[in-house]
């Protein structure tokens, strides 16, 4: 059984993953009218996995005997300056929700919840990712802010990125 501060601190965190996946969706908009494909097909993939994450979240809660509250999702921003100024948004997002996970983690320990702690150990190793994968894209912008042709190749690059659920993911349950 889940406690309630447990309950509500994850229905808090299933909002803040919509919220990125509101985000990135965002961003696909604004990729999509400078015609940077790739980059709009990268942040497609971030939508992909930030519900993924969301619905990992839910199903936990569930299958606690909790109740999963949806409440409204703050609006985001829907403009950048540039490719450059939208990426180090996204860096600075994820670094934001790692520590909401951090802070997740740590709560689960004062209520010494082992299953939330090993679901929340899940979340750590993926933030690590998402933090690297936005960090080497913004680095990369930066390298080429002189060689304007590396955008396009850069976009290309991001194009080939597909989702693919984690190993091991289910529909539903605490897998997914």
């Amino acid at each position: 059984m889940i406690s309630k501060k447990m309950q509500k601190a994850i229905n808090d965190q299933i909002n803040a993953e919509l919220h990125s996946a509101y985000l990135y969706f965002s961003m696909v908009s604004y990729f999509k009218s400078l015609t940077l494909d790739g980059f709009a097909q990268w942040m497609t993939v971030q939508t992909q996995e930030e519900i993924f994450h969301a619905t990992k979240f839910f199903n936990f809660v569930i299958d606690r005997g909790g109740r999963a509250l949806l409440v409204p999702i703050e609006a985001v921003a829907t403009e950048w300056e540039s490719p450059l100024a939208a990426f180090e948004a996204a860096y600075k997002h994820e670094q934001y929700i790692t520590k909401r996970i951090n802070d997740l983690l740590k709560l689960a320990r004062q209520e010494s919840d082992t299953a939330a702690e090993v679901l929340l150990q899940w979340y750590v190793t993926e933030q690590v990712e998402e933090e690297a994968n936005a960090d080497r894209i913004v680095n990369k912008l930066k390298l080429m802010a002189a060689a304007p042709g590396g955008l396009y190749m850069l976009d290309q690059e991001l194009g080939t990125r597909v989702y693919t659920p984690p190993a091991g993911a289910a529909a539903g349950g605490q897998g997914a």
